[in-house]
């Protein structure tokens, strides 16, 4: 639930009959050159705010949406990882979980009273440079919120116990090794540890070393909190249906009294200069080579951001970048490339890789990655490459606008802004350098930067070399309760009653419109203002379900060649279209649906729809562009192979739905190697076809201004003459007689990964399915799931664990899934059947589970629909459903009339404990005798 960011450098050293044609319209090509100006766009980026402080210190943010009738809350502390002193490495994240534990008035998880408020997109998150805290809220419950933000920030400590600090240790311990077990999971330490020496700031990762959490004690947890946690330390937004003059009194009452505390003076640290180039060689699962080079540059309050950013775009970031461009299109001698600008507080790291082609020889790749950089450092960029960037960057930021809160929405676009840059506009100051940026600032920044000496890490597929670093203990959890009695008894060191929610506004699903257009296809049509932009997304019922059982792989190396390249366009071209539009085609769709979605600027639309129509309508199907998607496709086939979950989910598949059915399995390297051209246009022909097509749209234009674009783009496209396609479900398994366990060898894993499924007898129509998911809500399906606080919360083997019903058309089946240290993996999955079997037997749903999954579930409504991605979702799934419209305007009444028996009833049609099929993924030596001790057949495979 808890996520550490700026991680995620980790992931990037790890690659991971002809068909009707539609010329396309000359003005589409005239409108791609004209999008509309930066300046324009530019000026639609805007966040009006006021500002106040307290007398304590406390910086408050109000921005007023009143699109709809929630409140994002965010609370962002100064303090991060690069603040802890020696020793004491990790404690900034270790107190993000603590803070999550309860409060002295709210002593129990806060996830707890989230739910009760119907919260949406929460969480908290500790980064190198701050600890950050937020919810989205509905109006009616942000007095509630902002009474428990005030109770963690001002009256914690009286809550925190030997207990909670031992268990959290524990689930903080189980994060790093669920990361460390990860292809790849090693590489961010040994970028810290080369780029950074030794005593500077940023010489440890976030997440902080196994044997300093263990030194954690109740005295250095609780100094740490009363340094950095105060008010003046703090900085509290508020974004959405709230006013400044209504946030001032209720941010006065809550936050008022508490007492300033230290002052945290942000540790400074300047840009470390290595003495000469480093060449670092690593080895892991993973399935090909990558070469990734790593400069050490300014942060983001350094002038030279912008520019960094958008050289790293042109470089390896845009679909069109110079990278993929030589490596991946022309020369294909790589499967992909990745470029970005990782930018901290104080300092940043510029990421420049290449994943190399299988059989091709890794070292002519580097070669040519350090001559297109070099060749790119001394030319710099070419106007059109930098006002593509910018122009792509500048849309995106804008979609994002419509979010209040969540992980990057406007609430946190202005925290982040004043508590790094001490600005809460500092993004304006950054959009307009984007507008202005030419390529001289560009080049000037590459050159100044980059001639530095630099990392090269070189990720080889391989055994891992050296030992995991592991706890001192790994059975400390055990140990929680042996402390004396009162160093687990809370202290209230004053009574603050929590605040009645007040009226909630119930969910007002927007006003869905349903057309045609000339040619027979429905279109499904919603109004969304909250930003000037429109998405729109044509889907077929088709999806990898599909698949012929001998071609599984089929539909997604076909969506995958589809915007790859059309009868008029090439995949460079296609993609520099895009981004001169600031325009994005994404395809995928899942099991049941394949889908095209165009997220566009409003004012760049009609010519985005017919670049959407030409994906759709004209592939080209280039018979080089296969062979390269082929190969991209099988090495990530291999790659997911690679991953603990992947591969539980890919023996799992063919054991619950059955091998010949259309979900019980994915495509395989035999499998994709087989297609050929032939396959692509057929099933094109057969599946993505007008009449086998809806159309969905959600716009801030009125839907007279979108249609005729709409029947420009498909109004006039026939369907063949050839029968479309249908698919059969009839084979799936019967649910076998008894349970079993499947164990897979993974050596070397610092974890176990459990995935148990069956198949349900229900179905995706059942009007009762929601009884199903309300009582799956108690035992798996979100973090105060019985499941979760079992095995994380009491027990601190799991970073998560995590239950629920998979709905498909075809078929509705029930996984539970948790990755747990290796030494407790019988004991988990023992704690795992006792818990599922009492649910559907003994201990079903409590009547305290049900006031709190049903309020919550009716609560958070207002919430779950305030994108328009959401809105869009939500359209598609009332019709693959087959349900009316107004459908989520109906649960709420659903979910009232709920009770204790109907979602016991629920949960034991759905759910037989003793016929699960049991994968784990291990390591066999350690694991296997701890699984014979369970009673349950037991077959091992090894993986090759």
């Amino acid at each position: 639930m808890f996520r550490t960011t700026k991680t995620s450098l980790t992931a990037l050293a790890v690659a991971l009959a002809t068909p009707a044609v539609m010329a396309v319209p000359a003005q589409a090509q005239d409108a791609a050159e004209q999008p509309a100006p930066l300046e324009n766009l530019v000026e639609q980026v805007a966040i009006p705010y006021d500002q106040f402080q307290l007398d304590n210190g406390l910086t408050v943010i109000v921005h007023e949406d009143r699109k709809a009738p929630i409140v994002g809350v965010a609370v962002w502390y100064n303090v991060g990882s690069k603040d802890e002193p020696k020793g004491e490495t990790g404690f900034a994240h270790l107190f993000e979980h603590l803070m999550f534990n309860g409060s002295e008035n709210a002593p129990d998880d806060f996830f707890k009273y989230l739910q009760e408020m119907g919260a949406t997109d929460y969480n908290g998150t500790t980064d190198f440079d701050r600890t950050n805290y937020f919810e989205t809220v509905p109006t009616g419950a942000l007095e509630r919120a902002l009474w428990l933000e005030s109770d963690r920030m001002g009256y914690l400590l009286g809550a925190i116990t030997q207990e909670k600090l031992d268990n959290q240790r524990g689930v903080v311990q189980n994060e790093k090794r669920q990361g460390d077990n990860q292809p790849g999971g090693l590489v961010f330490y040994e970028i810290i540890k080369t780029l950074y020496p030794e005593g500077h700031p940023y010489d440890h990762n976030v997440i902080g070393s196994m044997a300093d959490l263990d030194a954690a004690t109740m005295s250095t947890v609780q100094n740490w909190f009363r340094d950095n946690y105060g008010p003046n330390n703090a900085t509290l937004v508020l974004a959405g249906d709230i006013s400044a003059a209504e946030a001032r009194p209720l941010v006065e009452k809550y936050f008022g009294p508490i007492a300033r505390g230290p002052v945290n003076d942000p540790a400074q640290a300047d840009v470390p200069v290595l003495k000469e180039n480093v060449r670092t060689v690593m080895k892991d699962q993973v399935a090909a080579t990558s070469i990734d080079k790593y400069y050490s540059v300014p942060g983001i309050t350094d002038r030279d951001l912008t520019a960094l950013n958008v050289g790293a775009q042109i470089l390896g970031g845009l679909s069109s970048s110079r990278l993929d461009n030589a490596l991946v299109r022309d020369e294909q001698i790589a499967i992909s490339v990745n470029a970005g600008n990782y930018a901290f507080q104080r300092v940043g790291i510029l990421d420049i890789g290449a994943t190399a082609k299988p059989g091709v020889d890794p070292a002519v790749v580097e070669k040519r990655l350090n001559e297109i950089i070099a060749d790119f450092i001394k030319n710099g960029p070419t106007e059109d490459e930098v006002r593509r960037a910018a122009t792509s960057s500048l849309a995106g930021t804008i979609r994002g606008l419509e979010e209040v809160g969540g992980f990057g929405g406007k609430a946190v676009t202005l925290a982040e802004g004043e508590v790094l840059a001490g600005d809460p506009g500092f993004f304006e100051r950054q959009m307009n350098i984007l507008a202005t940026l030419t390529p001289g600032d560009v080049k000037a920044a590459m050159q100044k930067w980059m001639t530095r000496p630099a990392m090269t890490l070189v990720l080889e597929p391989g055994e891992r070399e050296g030992e995991y670093e592991e706890a001192a203990s790994v059975a400390a959890a055990d140990d929680a309760t042996d402390a004396a009695p009162a160093a687990n008894e809370i202290t209230v060191t004053k009574v603050r009653p929590a605040p009645e929610i007040s009226q909630l506004t119930a969910l007002d699903f927007p006003d869905v419109t349903e057309t045609a257009l000339p040619n027979g296809i429905k279109v499904y049509y919603a109004q969304r203002d909250a930003v000037p932009a429109t998405r729109v997304t044509i889907s077929f019922d088709a999806g990898s379900a599909a698949d012929p059982i001998d071609k599984r792989g089929l539909e997604g190396l076909t969506l995958g060649l589809m915007d790859e390249g059309t009868t008029s366009l090439n995949s460079r071209e296609l993609a520099e279209a895009q981004e001169r539009l600031g325009a994005n085609i994404s395809t995928g769709g899942g099991v049941d649906r394949s889908t095209f979605t165009l997220s566009s600027l409003s004012a760049n639309l009609e010519p985005s729809l017919e670049l959407l129509a030409d994906v759709v309508r004209n592939p080209a199907f280039d018979p080089a562009e296969i062979e390269r998607v082929r190969t991209q496709t099988v090495t990530s086939i291999q790659q997911s192979l690679k991953s603990p979950s992947g591969l539980a989910y890919y023996v799992a598949s063919p054991l619950v739905y059955g091998a010949d059915n259309p979900y019980g399995g994915s495509g395989t390297v035999e499998s994709v190697g087989s297609l050929t051209r032939d396959d692509l246009v057929n099933f094109k022909q057969t599946w993505l076809r007008p009449d086998n097509a809806t159309v969905f749209v959600v716009s801030n234009l009125p839907l007279a201004d979108v249609m005729p674009d709409l029947e420009e783009a498909f109004g006039n496209w026939a369907a063949p003459a050839t029968p479309k396609g249908q698919k059969d479900f009839s084979s799936l398994a019967a649910a076998p007689e008894s349970a079993r366990i499947v164990l897979v060898n993974r050596p070397n894993s610092p974890q176990s990964f459990i995935v148990g499924g069956e198949i349900t007898p229900y179905s995706a129509s059942d009007e009762t399915i929601v009884d199903l998911t309300n009582a799956n809500n108690a035992l798996g399906g979100n973090f105060l799931a019985r499941l979760n606080m079992n095995l994380r919360e009491t027990k601190g083997w799991s970073y998560g664990v995590r239950g629920g019903p998979s709905i498909n058309e075809g078929a509705v089946a029930y996984f539970v899934q948790a990755p747990v240290q290796a030494d407790r993996t019988g004991d988990a999955l023992a704690e795992i059947i006792k818990e599922v079997g009492e649910f559907v037997t003994t201990r079903g749903v409590t009547d305290e589970e049900l006031t709190r999954n049903v309020n919550n579930e009716i609560r958070q409504l207002p919430g779950q629909f305030e994108t328009s991605s959401a809105v869009l979702g939500a359209m598609q799934n009332n019709v693959k459903y087959g349900r009316p419209m107004d459908y989520y305007e109906t649960l709420a009444d659903k979910y009232r009339g709920q009770t204790v028996e109907s979602l016991d009833a629920a949960a034991r049609k759905a759910i037989s404990p003793d016929r699960f099929v049991w994968v784990v993924v291990g390591d066999a030596e350690k694991v296997r005798p701890q699984l014979d001790k369970l009673g349950l057949p037991i077959e091992t495979i090894e993986v090759e």
